[in-house]
């Protein structure tokens, strides 16, 4: 049998966590089991623990993988500026709070999607997800301060950072929750939170 390199062994994790980022976004930590999970990643299911020595310690890093992609996004979009179609609180606000991001749970913002999983796991699991709040967080309320320089304090930025960010997290976890059946319901609370997100 061939050895496994170290890029392969590197790959083979790498392929885990992508995985299970999307797995756990769009299913939920609980209800993907390792063997799917492996499967999904092209493993076999006893290769897990060459990796991870468990199922938490994958949340873990696939929390953390999956803001770190959201908020390269984010910063992205806040250093780009105003644009024709508005200032970037504007832009991360119609974005966030569309119809593709609420079809796409597990590709979209770990935020929304990982909410209920963060508070039902490990305190390891609780942090990896507090971390991306917080980096959400500190990109809100910095660019607050630069959108009303002079006019608002730090703690007021960091309440209207805390107010956005609840509100599309909010917004979405709702749409989400009732798409299937409601489809216009869903619409209705995207389309009026899009509106008033930032007020």
């Amino acid at each position: 049998m061939p050895r496994i390199t170290r890029e392969d062994k590197a790959r083979n994790r790498q392929n885990i966590v992508e995985a299970a980022g999307r797995m756990f976004r769009s299913q939920g930590v609980d209800a993907v089991g390792i063997a799917e999970l492996m499967k999904e990643a092209g493993l076999t299911h006893g290769g897990f623990y060459n990796h991870f020595a468990s199922k938490d310690d994958l949340a873990v890093e696939a929390c953390g993988t999956s803001f770190q992609a959201s908020l390269g996004s984010l910063e992205h979009i806040l250093e780009e500026g105003a644009d024709p179609t508005g200032p970037p609180l504007k832009r991360v606000v119609d974005n966030y709070l569309s119809a593709t991001h609420r079809d796409a749970p597990d590709g979209g913002c770990p935020s929304a999607s990982l909410v209920t999983d963060a508070g039902r796991h490990s305190d390891t699991v609780q942090s990896a997800y507090a971390a991306g709040v917080e980096g959400y967080l500190t990109g809100f309320a910095e660019e607050f301060t630069r959108e009303h320089e002079g006019e608002i304090t730090s703690q007021e930025a960091r309440e209207r950072a805390v107010l956005l960010l609840s509100r599309l997290v909010g917004a979405m976890a709702l749409a989400r929750a009732v798409s299937h059946v409601q489809p216009d319901l869903s619409d209705e609370i995207l389309r009026t939170c899009r509106a008033h997100a930032l007020d």
